[in-house]
């Protein structure tokens, strides 16, 4: 974002005190904000350490050194009122709170453990071969007609072709999974016309996921009948089993999808990087990490306040709700040099895309491996890689990508 952008923005800021806190008449959520996101990362990042959002009465936070706190004090910021806007504990939600994302402990530590061996590192390992194998065979087919849409030949191509049948869903059961998973992250936002026009085109792909969820639906020797073993070895009901799946279905996804489209942009955009990668595919865990920071696919995560407390001078009751702004912590200046830059050589350790502490995603080494597959497949084979276009940005109150990001490629 240049500069004269984020003096607009803050000119358009109408900042007042609120108890000892700085309060925005600004909205993530507009159209503005969905186009422009990261002036409004900023805003709410430099307004302070923790901010009131007027419109939705809602506190935001965009420091790293705030957000990392959140998350590492489970005890006073629950997840288990839910990780959107809303506290599901007291408004009904289109879906029963998941047993791990929406958990605390003791609780969640169970389903944490499960879901942590179904996905441990023996596991991931174990799956690379047949993953980098579709990696290859997939750019080789799309690049092979030079100009393509990567957001959807590659970046949503690929986990829609590998991740769903790890799991054992029923081939012809994709094609309801993105729908599903939309809804999922626009209910974590404002109830606005993104979330019900998601509500209204996901009501068929609602109905396969209940299906799909049960054990007998899923296909043998998937990872979806490696979490039904615990059932049969009695730590976790028949229900249970099928909340986890859904886990899969819900949230491992698009997140993977829009991370890797945000790397692909990067390269495409910054030949420097784009060699580096194409010279040692070996970087490709690397470019990936770096596009998570410099552009969180899942920008926002929220927690309830479970008791009374206070962030920096700012005394928040119990039942509050406190929103972490992700894509702004991973952009800021007392934490990264020069975040807004994609940078191979940076160090990106400690970034916050995939959260961190006993909530820290729990599939964030599958979803590595996959990008990492399919982007040093992409380098093994491609001489260049160039916008022909620009990208389309894909509106969403919780998700960050593009529904086109048209390229022009020379094979090696």
């Amino acid at each position: 974002m240049c500069s004269a952008k984020r003096r607009e923005i803050r000119a358009m800021v109408q900042a007042t005190i609120r108890d000892g806190a700085p309060s925005l008449d600004i909205d993530p959520f507009s159209a503005e904000g969905l186009d422009d996101p990261h002036a409004i990362d900023a805003a709410i990042r430099d307004a302070g350490p923790i901010v009131r959002l007027e419109k939705y009465d809602v506190w935001f936070t965009g420091r790293y050194d705030v957000a990392e706190r959140v998350f590492r004090d489970y005890e006073t910021f629950e997840s288990s009122s839910g990780t959107g806007m809303w506290n599901v504990k007291r408004a009904e939600n289109w879906r029963k709170p998941s047993v791990i994302l929406e958990n605390d402990p003791p609780g969640h530590t169970k389903y944490r453990r499960i879901m942590a061996s179904i996905l441990s590192q023996r596991v991931v390992r174990r799956l690379t071969e047949t993953f980098q194998a579709r990696a290859d065979e997939l750019v080789d087919e799309v690049v092979s007609s030079a100009e393509f849409d990567a957001a959807t030949a590659l970046a949503e191509a690929y986990p829609l072709s590998v991740l769903p049948a790890a799991v054992g869903v029923q081939p012809e059961g994709v094609k309801y999974l993105l729908p599903y998973s939309n809804l999922n992250f626009q209910a974590m936002g404002p109830r606005n016309e993104l979330y019900e026009r998601a509500l209204a085109a996901a009501e068929e792909a609602s109905a396969y996921v209940a299906w799909q969820m049960r054990r007998d639906a899923l296909e043998e020797g998937g990872l979806g009948h490696t979490i039904y073993a615990y059932v049969d070895d009695g730590e976790i009901s028949e229900e249970d089993a099928g909340m986890l799946v859904r886990t899969f279905l819900s949230a491992g996804v698009d997140t993977t999808i829009f991370g890797i489209q945000f790397a692909l942009l990067a390269l495409a955009q910054d030949p420097a990087s784009w060699s580096l990668l194409r010279d040692d595919p070996g970087l490709a865990r690397t470019a990936f990490e770096e596009a998570l920071r410099w552009n969180a696919p899942s920008p926002f995560i929220g927690r309830t306040t479970a008791r009374e407390t206070e962030i920096d001078g700012v005394r928040l009751e119990a039942g509050e709700k406190v929103v972490m702004d992700l894509a702004a912590a991973n952009r800021d200046p007392q934490r990264w040099d020069r975040p807004e830059v994609y940078d191979l050589s940076r160090d990106t350790s400690g970034h916050l895309a995939f959260g961190t502490g006993i909530h820290g995603c729990v599939g964030q080494m599958m979803a590595r491996m996959e990008a990492t597959c399919l982007l040093s497949a992409l380098a093994r084979r491609v001489q260049t890689i160039e916008l022909t276009a620009e990208p389309v940005r894909f509106h969403s109150n919780w998700l960050r990508g593009f529904e086109s990001l048209p390229v022009k490629v020379t094979l090696r």
